[in-house]
């Protein structure tokens, strides 16, 4: 709900370089897939590696199957990840639209194990997948002035 009394808002949009940097600048995000031709949302925890997000999934993961299952370039998912004051809404939100792919290169598994732990640990924790953003939008949310 708007007060009254609240200043002025306005929206900045943020270029990519921004947006990803804003992104790498927390640990948690969303990931939007499909599923059964429906949109699934999973709250995830991540890091940035050479531009991409890279992300630990299971075994039992629908997104785990899929990227499996995906052609060379992988299958198509959004990322979401943002930090907004709820008192003052003021903060940014970028979302980054790619290809995410299973990793299977062992060397880069066991370097991204040591990059980003689970979030919820859970045996079987022992897949990635690496996002490689293809849109990435961001805005910024500041005061006018």
């Amino acid at each position: 709900m708007i007060r009254l009394h609240d200043p002025p808002h306005r929206r900045v949009d943020l270029d990519r370089a921004e947006a990803l940097r804003l992104l790498g600048s927390v640990p948690l995000g969303r990931i939007v897939f499909t599923r059964q031709a429906l949109p699934a949302v999973r709250p995830v925890n991540h890091v940035l590696d050479g531009g991409d997000i890279v992300i630990r999934t299971h075994e039992g993961a629908a997104l785990t199957a899929q990227a499996r299952e995906a052609d060379s370039t992988g299958v198509v998912v959004a990322y979401e990840a943002n930090a907004i004051d709820p008192d003052t809404r003021l903060g940014w939100s970028v979302v980054v639209t790619g290809y995410a792919s299973l990793v299977t290169d062992p060397a880069q598994l066991a370097r991204i194990r040591t990059m980003v732990a689970p979030w919820v640990p859970q045996p079987g924790m022992d897949h990635a997948v690496r996002i490689r953003p293809d849109l990435v939008t961001g805005v910024l949310l500041t005061e006018t002035g």
